[in-house]
């Protein structure tokens, strides 16, 4: 494959990446950090320095601005891409949101608005191309109303509408929708954060994530388990999500 990658310098992205890079796909890496981006393009370098460079560019979700020049160069360096990746995104406790309002006015905007422009941007020159693939990371957060994240679960439930709605629209025209719906992965993100006794690793999730993207599964859960969990937690009475903290 030929893949743009936005959000390979951390966690699950960069788990992401050096899997595909092990198997030889040619990436295109995106991300705010110049420097976080040289250096993830580095280590896949010295990692497999019998591949092609790693290309890179800035692109900021919260900069809609940046996303036309990002894509140019990245067709540019790849010839064209097939497949899209988006893994990156903000988050912060529901306290803090609510005591912060430009806090959370922040991680709206960058996790539901900015994601979907950037995705509009995307999905408009896949299907010039003919079609490929849009793999965008949302979140269980979003499967419904929970006390602990109502802000950020509402981002990533309007997320995971529109990648569906995608899926229902341009998958005739031949544009494979992918929506990642991670639970708790222990990366930087949920740092300081208990883990639940089954939360996930990044390279076991990366490893799933790739499996989708190669089986064009609309909807993957990860680790898996979050599926049966959330499947029980949408059919809860509202009365009992009133009076549980989960």
């Amino acid at each position: 494959m030929r893949v743009v990658l936005l959000g390979a310098t951390r966690g699950m992205g960069r788990a992401l990446a050096r899997r595909m890079a092990e198997r030889g796909d040619q990436l295109f890496l995106l991300g705010r950090d110049p420097e976080e981006l040289q250096r993830s393009a580095a280590d896949l370098a010295a990692r497999h320095p019998q591949h092609a460079p790693v290309g890179t560019h800035a692109c900021d979700l919260a900069s809609s601005a940046s996303f036309p020049a990002a894509l140019d160069a990245a067709e540019a360096a790849l010839g064209g891409f097939d497949t899209v990746v988006v893994t990156a995104g903000l988050f912060a406790t529901q306290e803090a949101m609510e005591a912060d309002t430009a806090l959370a006015e922040q991680v709206l905007a960058v996790d539901f608005t900015g994601t979907v422009i950037f995705c509009e941007h995307a999905r408009k020159r896949l299907l010039g191309r003919g079609g490929g693939t849009l793999c965008v990371f949302s979140s269980v957060a979003g499967e419904r109303g929970r006390k602990p994240v109502v802000l950020y679960g509402a981002a990533k439930a309007g997320l995971s509408r529109y990648l569906e709605g995608l899926d229902h629209k341009f998958c005739a025209q031949g544009l494979k929708t992918v929506c990642v719906k991670p639970g708790f992965v222990k990366t930087g993100m949920t740092a300081g954060l208990k883990p639940p006794p089954f939360a996930g690793e990044p390279e076991a999730v990366a490893q799933q994530v790739l499996r989708a993207i190669d089986g064009g599964l609309p909807v993957v859960y990860t680790p898996s388990i979050w599926r049966w969990v959330m499947l029980v937690i949408r059919w809860l009475p509202r009365f009992v999500m009133r009076k549980i903290g989960f």
